[in-house]
């Protein structure tokens, strides 16, 4: 099994592909190791000193670091990736905490709002989760209120140093073209 790594916009995260689909629907986000018991990989990888963070896509594993050297943190990260695969257990042990399913009932807006907030989420979907998702994060709707979209970032994007332009100058950007009653995007 080879797995490859890639840099992130965020020096503290780096993005790992199995060549194998991670989750099928959804995605998953860990920030701690207790959220991580849900996960038996995600579990390994807490394992390791360092990781803080682990995001699972389609088909990536994004692992966030504290202040330790990535040089000494890949080796153990790769070997529990390749481990977890080579052993057939499942990715997630308990399927319900998939975010999709956690963000959609956390969603706030107007009814009056309905078709506004549709065509955002069509944006985000096409135009911006699949640009993000190369980078090893996620951003998703949480809501929309007084002409403010709010998001939440997730994987590498999740405290991200370049973030703040991402969504200022990117996304806000591209809502604000397409959907004038958007004034600002903010991170929730």
């Amino acid at each position: 099994m080879f797995i490859q790594t890639e840099a992130t916009p965020n020096p503290a995260t780096q993005k790992f592909l199995p060549g194998k689909v991670v989750m099928e629907n959804g995605t998953a986000e860990f920030r701690s190791a207790e959220e991580a018991e849900a996960s038996p990989l995600a579990a390994r990888l807490f394992e390791i000193p360092g990781v803080t963070g682990v995001y699972f896509g389609y088909d990536f594993i994004s692992v966030s670091k504290d202040n330790a050297e990535w040089q000494h943190l890949k080796p153990a990260i790769l070997g529990s990736i390749m481990e977890h695969f080579m052993s057939g257990k499942p990715v997630m042990g308990d399927a319900s905490i998939l975010s999709e399913d956690a963000d959609a009932g956390d969603e706030f807006f107007d009814e009056g709002d309905e078709s506004i907030v549709l065509t955002i989420k069509e944006l985000l979907e096409t135009r911006v989760r699949p640009a993000v998702a190369q980078d090893g994060g996620d951003i998703t709707f949480r809501g929309f209120k007084d002409g403010k979209v709010y998001l939440n970032m997730k994987g590498s994007c999740s405290g991200c140093p370049s973030s703040t332009a991402t969504l200022k100058h990117g996304v806000q950007n591209l809502l604000r073209h397409f959907v004038p009653e958007v004034q600002e995007v903010i991170a929730a």
